[in-house]
């Protein structure tokens, strides 16, 4: 028994945010007459590669369970199956709609599943780790026969919870809306290579301070803002990223011949570029997409693979390797079928 993915789907709000229009944005998204931030396109491309981001309406209107509902309505209706014949939801989010209760519970109330089963829900916090984390969990459950339909959601609504001041630019610049999902499921396969290949994760609490929100801290955080120490967390992110994307090939012992396509994690297309060096990984064979979504966190694996899926470059069947680096620290790296 081996676990498949049955379905892909993603969310992006329609409002496109440039890097033009970002250092004039207040803290409610509206354009001001002189500059709120003391950056540029070129300040922002230069250090993050970004051009563009996606934000949500500034009204209220729309919650991480809205993006979460959306992309997993796409990757259901990719699997052919229907909500209700999902009996596990996984949600990767920062970004929760309550301090409690979870958000997987209000993704399965909005996709209809409550009113009929009472699929199992969970929440899982390792920010931009989180997808392949919770591949992880769906491929456990999925081989020992626990759940036959996992829907696995990377989701984050971080333009709310922005520093948009010179103050907080080094982190503001970097974050965008967004959601993906995948629904996994068995299948029977002799084959090793076969659906969900690899998965391995891990964790290094030294790492927990140089990159958080910390509600307690008032000196630091005084407005609850994210603190970040850029150059530890690029440098471990390198090397957390180079590190899981050559284990998972020493490990199955596969060669890029074997695999289509390397799906980094979408945090700073300068860490992207580094990794790709250091682990000297052909660049034809790199799928980015940091460019004109910025960092999606937790949703940035899916919605990176949907987006090449559709543009036609990438193609189901395909065997992808994904690496991923998030704060805490946490890392890990996944080998599996789109």
């Amino acid at each position: 028994m081996r676990t498949k993915v049955l379905g892909i789907g993603s969310y992006v709000p329609d409002r496109v945010v440039s890097n033009d229009e970002l250092p004039f944005l207040n803290d409610q998204h509206v354009v001001q007459a002189v500059k709120q931030t003391d950056t540029d396109d070129a300040w922002i491309q230069k250090r993050t590669g970004i051009k563009t981001r996606h934000y949500v309406p500034n009204d209220g209107s729309m919650a991480t369970s809205d993006l979460a509902v959306a992309a997993s309505k796409r990757a259901i209706d990719d699997a052919g199956i229907a909500a209700t014949d999902i009996d596990c939801i996984i949600l990767g989010t920062l970004s929760p709609d309550f301090h409690f209760p979870g958000t997987a519970v209000v993704i399965q109330k909005k996709l209809g599943i409550a009113e009929k089963t009472q699929c199992a829900c969970f929440d899982i916090r390792q920010q931009c780790s989180g997808f392949i984390y919770g591949m992880q969990m769906a491929d456990a459950f999925i081989r020992t026969g626990i759940y036959k339909r996992v829907l696995l959601i990377g989701a984050e609504l971080h333009s709310h919870s922005l520093d948009y001041t010179t103050r907080g630019r080094d982190t503001m610049v970097l974050f965008g809306d967004a959601a993906g999902a995948m629904v996994l499921g068995p299948m029977e396969s002799d084959d090793p290579k076969s659906g969900v290949m690899y998965t391995s994760v891990h964790a290094d609490g030294n790492g927990v301070n140089d990159l958080n929100l910390n509600p307690r801290d008032r000196e630091r955080n005084a407005l609850m803002y994210p603190h970040m120490d850029g150059k530890r967390v690029f440098l471990n992110a390198v090397r957390g990223m180079v590190m899981s994307t050559q284990s998972a090939l020493a490990n199955t012992g596969l060669g890029w011949d074997d695999i289509d396509w390397f799906v980094p994690h979408q945090a700073n297309l300068r860490i992207n570029e580094k990794v790709v060096e250091v682990a000297k990984i052909p660049h034809d064979k790199v799928l980015n997409t940091i460019e004109f979504y910025g960092n999606t966190t937790a949703a940035t694996v899916p919605l990176t693979i949907d987006y090449w899926l559709r543009q036609g470059r990438a193609r189901k069947g395909q065997r992808v390797l994904s690496s991923v680096f998030g704060s805490g620290f946490t890392w890990g790296a996944a080998i599996f079928q789109i």
